[in-house]
């Protein structure tokens, strides 16, 4: 046993409450820091598990009520360890083995608690890559755990395998950390992504609150990424080489890309159903003909045999207008974007779409649910094929969304394409993932659907019971999450993971840059070669 990483003995356990360890004489208990991983000695299996609460406490309550003079330090020492202590409270969360047949099976749920006077120790490298693994081809680092020197290695191949999400409120990193989990999927898994990028950020380059841009997935994966954008004016000032110019067809949008729609349209509900009338008299060019139609005779008798009220179809026309002024919707497209996204997909290139100058949120939901709803159709129709043929299917696609909570929202989730994936757990190869500060307005049985969850620091009540519903061990696990820090450090918990864990996320530096080459041909030169070439 290494005494260096000792730290106390268990005095009382629960498998419903968790693990009370009393602290050594020489353990500072200004050391123990909630978030931190322990190890305890059973005496035919070993725990692994997080501390979760630290206290103090005395032999004699009098002690409370009526404090020695602690002036003489002589009196301060002797008291320490004696009459005062301090303890931590751990929630056990795996076995780690204890014999050979044990470190074969590796970690499995804890179903039992250690005897009384069972050594904790801090958890060692070793431990950590015995429940996390190291790097490999398939896990990618994404960070440290909280004050842990110690590499946390996230398996993306299982990750890809269900839709995710990542929350935190405005400012606290959701963006960086996004970044690095797409580049880990590009580096170390088998899918393809599409990210409708709101804000620009994942294509060729993105903000920095605190330096210069940083380098986006094209700059750093060149063959691997195509940039697609609705601005090609903004793309060129920025200086951004695109790969293709999307423009949206009034014959592509359907009544289903409408329904979403309704709350930023202001549309009534009324107003929707006509929609659908509107849809299945005029065919695929309802949307033009219906704003083209005047107040005539002919206009009023066609309201009347689709018994559309004249106030409902104002109402409906005023919405519509909004749409026909995106500067990317024309009357026919000229070339199929959904065709040019899967003509990439299909090649193992993963597609960023920018949106520009065109951030309102009216033009990122009809265009991410107009496409992505096509591409899915196209997936499961390929998939049902593959299956009968005995082929293979189509590459495993996640699709990225921002401000998730516009798609998924309980009066939608249900009829979004969105939905329909997260409910789905990747039924047609096609998982999401989703980026959000306000999970409370998330459906709950979308956020039951999710594999693995991020979030950074919440201070909504709301949100934060949201993202921890049906997780067990919620209340510690809320302690956690309430003592981050307010950037750039977070909690992932799930499927992808095998224990919740508090980390803080690798740097996004010229030093994370050179990670993602190869620096084993000529060592340090090479790499410094390589972060120039970066930077070229």
């Amino acid at each position: 046993m290494n005494q260096e990483n000792r730290l106390g003995i268990v005095t009382e356990a629960s498998l419903d409450k968790g693990v009370e360890v009393r602290l050594d004489i020489p353990v500072s208990v200004e050391d123990m820091v909630v978030g931190r991983y322990v190890t305890i000695e059973g005496q035919k299996r070993r725990f692994f598990g997080m501390i979760t609460d630290v206290s103090l406490g005395v032999t004699d309550p009098r002690l409370t009520v009526t404090p020695p003079d602690v002036a003489d330090p002589f009196i301060a020492e002797v008291l320490t360890g004696t009459s005062t202590f301090g303890t931590i409270h751990v929630s056990p969360q795996l076995t780690i083995g204890g014999d050979a047949g044990s470190l074969l099976e590796g970690p499995q749920p804890v179903k039992t608690i250690p005897g009384h006077f069972s050594a904790v120790n801090l958890a060692s490298e070793r431990d950590m890559e015995l429940v996390f693994g190291k790097e490999d081809p398939q896990r990618f680092n994404i960070g440290n755990p909280l004050d842990m020197e110690l590499k946390l290695c996230l398996n993306l191949e299982e990750f890809v395998k269900r839709s995710n999400g990542i929350f935190g409120k405005s400012g606290t990193g959701k963006t960086f950390l996004t970044r690095i989990l797409l580049i880990g999927m590009l580096q170390k898994s088998q899918a393809v992504n599409l990210i409708f990028d709101m804000h620009n950020e994942y294509g060729w380059a993105g903000t920095s609150e605190s330096g210069p841009p940083v380098k986006a997935l094209k700059q750093l994966f060149q063959s691997k990424v195509a940039v697609f954008t609705l601005d090609e004016e903004n793309s060129r000032r920025r200086g951004v080489s695109t790969d293709f110019v999307v423009k949206i067809g009034y014959d592509e949008i359907e009544p289903e890309d409408i329904v979403l729609l309704r709350q930023t349209l202001n549309l009534t509900e009324p107003a929707v159903e006509a929609v659908y009338q509107l849809r299945r008299r005029l065919g695929k060019s309802w949307l033009q003909n219906s704003l083209d139609i005047e107040g005539t005779e002919d206009t009023r008798s066609l309201l009347d045999e689709l018994s559309i009220h004249e106030s409902t179809f104002q109402n409906l026309k005023r919405g519509l207008a909004t749409i026909r002024r995106l500067p990317f919707i024309e009357p026919h497209a000229p070339v199929d974007a959904v065709k040019r996204i899967l003509d990439h997909l299909d090649r193992g290139i993963s597609v960023v779409l920018e949106f520009g100058r065109y951030r309102d949120i009216t033009a990122y939901v009809l265009v991410a649910n107009m496409l992505a709803r096509r591409i899915y159709a196209q997936y499961q129709e390929r998939t049902e094929k593959a299956m009968a043929e005995g082929t293979a299917p189509p590459n495993p696609l996640v699709i990225t969304i921002e401000e998730a909570h516009k798609f998924l929202n309980p009066e939608v989730a249900s009829q979004t394409i969105f939905g329909t994936i997260a409910r789905e757990m990747r039924k047609y190869n096609v998982s999401l993932l989703v980026i959000d500060q306000r999970p409370s307005g998330i459906d709950s049985e979308v956020m039951s659907q999710m594999g693995t969850k991020i979030t950074c620091l919440l201070d909504n009540e709301r949100d934060i019971d949201s993202v921890l519903a049906g997780v067990s061990g919620k209340s510690e696990l809320k302690s956690v999450l309430a003592r981050l820090a307010p950037k750039q450090q977070a909690l992932i918990f799930g499927h992808a993971v095998p224990m919740p864990v508090a980390f803080q996320p690798v740097a996004y530096d010229t030093k994370f840059y050179a990670s993602l080459t190869s620096p084993g041909r000529s060592g340090v030169e090479q790499v410094e070669k390589d972060i120039e070439e970066l930077w070229e």
